[in-house]
């Protein structure tokens, strides 16, 4: 389907032919894992076969623990399955916000953390031996037009005293690498792109060969809280000393966080396979993954079968922090007009697929992880707010080292006082208005970049 009768069928309000109920980047496995029957028992049961689940049950495994994952669907159904592909560290978070909410020393160890997620991943595909196209090209925060370049130097200035190591990359530098001329310049960051399909079912192979339980198409339906929790499923149970909740934006649901973390709706759209002639008018020989300063960012990458990847651009939140699995024909027109723009040489190409997917966003924009219960027993992360592939991949494994008795300095760094949320209708008529509002300013941007061509 053409961009163009992608956008004529959202006027006439016709189902979009390319959407998926999965991600882009997986299928459904064919040796899909059974479901669980009767009852199981085992030292840590972890909830969810994402990037920080896996990671923390194959990091447990090598302390020698007994594990069981459920997982309600497939591996990497949920967000792992869903995002760009984006190994980045710490470019484009709230410095500023981290700093306003946990003050300067803090700030500085958590922003410690998000780099050193991808380090963490990095090496972990080498132990693993995981082939998932990663292309460590690093990420440029490019922007669209002048007005921005005042927050994205602000951002790096800030960035800088708290440790992110960034650099300035001028229009000139922008023109050698042949990034798109709608890009006018940035920074770059350490880092690169990666098929993240690939690389949760490279986890998944690793799990299931080092002996880890997983049983897929297994929704938790409860839990029992105590010096032993007991998990319960649609036809068994499993048990154990300790549980780790790696469900990210879907644990309000599980009746855990909902008072810490809102699910925010983001979706993608990816272009059918480029020919060598559109490959050649992009230039973006080295495909370093793109992002813009945009309120609601834009990113925009290259993939390794040759296709264009556009997410984000317009977010959603549903009420009462549900996770509704349907289209957002809004955010798939959005993202195909700004194809469009951004890429004049493509126009006419044809989209392969568009999909949308939930992260978890906590109010101050923090991570958020920690453990509850009356025993301290249950682990949770979430509000990756973006940035899942690096730090949840980290995060699994520093779990993983508290359970075993160990905190490693970047868990505390992370711990702090998460604002509440607020209760609905209040959180739903927040969420929207706050993004109505990025959307706006956002808008404003654009119709500058407009301008600007049409002058």
């Amino acid at each position: 389907m053409s961009v163009a009768s992608f956008n004529d069928s959202i006027k006439e309000g016709a189902k979009t032919d390319p959407f998926r109920l999965i991600g882009g980047w997986v299928e459904r496995p064919e040796d899909i894992q059974p479901a669980l029957e009767g009852d199981v028992r085992a030292d840590v049961v972890v909830v969810g076969a994402g990037f920080a689940g896996l990671s923390a049950a194959l990091e447990l495994r090598a302390l020698g623990a007994e594990v069981v994952v459920l997982e309600q669907e497939f591996t990497g159904f949920g967000a792992s399955g869903r995002n760009a592909g984006y190994l980045a560290g710490s470019m484009g978070v709230e410095f500023e916000l981290f700093v306003r909410r946990v003050g300067v020393e803090q700030a500085t160890k958590i922003v410690s953390f998000y780099d050193e997620g991808v380090a963490y991943v990095e090496k972990r595909l080498v132990e693993l031996s995981i082939d998932c196209d990663y292309r460590p090209s690093g990420i440029i925060r490019a922007v669209v037009h002048p007005s921005q370049e005042k927050k994205l130097r602000h951002d790096m200035e800030l960035g800088a005293k708290l440790g992110s190591d960034t650099r300035f990359v001028d229009s000139y530098e922008m023109r050698a690498r042949g990034i798109p001329p709608a890009f006018l310049f940035g920074c770059t960051q350490h880092g690169g792109t990666l098929d993240p399909g690939k690389y949760v079912m490279g986890l998944r192979r690793a799990a299931l060969g080092a002996g880890i339980k997983l049983y897929e198409q297994t929704p938790l339906l409860s839990y029992s809280e105590g010096p032993t929790i007991t998990c319960r499923t649609a036809r068994g149970s499993a048990s154990a000393p300790f549980m780790v909740l790696a469900t990210n934006a879907y644990t309000p649901q599980l009746g855990l966080l909902r008072d810490k973390v809102a699910p925010i709706r983001v979706s993608a759209i990816e272009t059918e396979p480029l020919s060598k002639a559109q490959l050649a008018s992009l230039g973006w020989s080295h495909r370093e993954g793109l992002v813009t300063p945009h309120l609601t960012m834009e990113s925009h990458r290259l993939t390794a079968r040759d296709t264009l990847l556009l997410t984000t651009k317009k977010l959603g939140y549903a009420y009462g922090s549900s996770t509704p699995n349907v289209p957002d024909s809004a955010a798939y027109s959005a993202l195909a007009q700004t194809l469009d723009k951004r890429y004049p040489t493509l126009r006419g190409i044809s989209l392969r697929a568009c999909w949308s997917g939930y992260i978890s966003l906590a109010y101050d924009a923090l991570p958020v992880v920690g453990q509850t219960g009356p025993q301290q027993n249950i682990f949770y992360t979430a509000g990756c707010s973006g940035h899942g592939v690096g730090t949840q991949s980290l995060v699994g494994s520093l779990l993983a080292e508290r359970i075993g008795g160990i905190e490693h300095p970047l868990l505390s760094a992370l711990r702090h006082k998460t604002p509440r949320t607020l209760p609905e209708p209040l959180q739903w008529c927040l969420m929207n208005a706050a993004l109505m509002g990025a959307n706006a300013l956002d808008h404003l941007v654009n119709r500058k970049v407009k301008s600007s061509a049409n002058g």
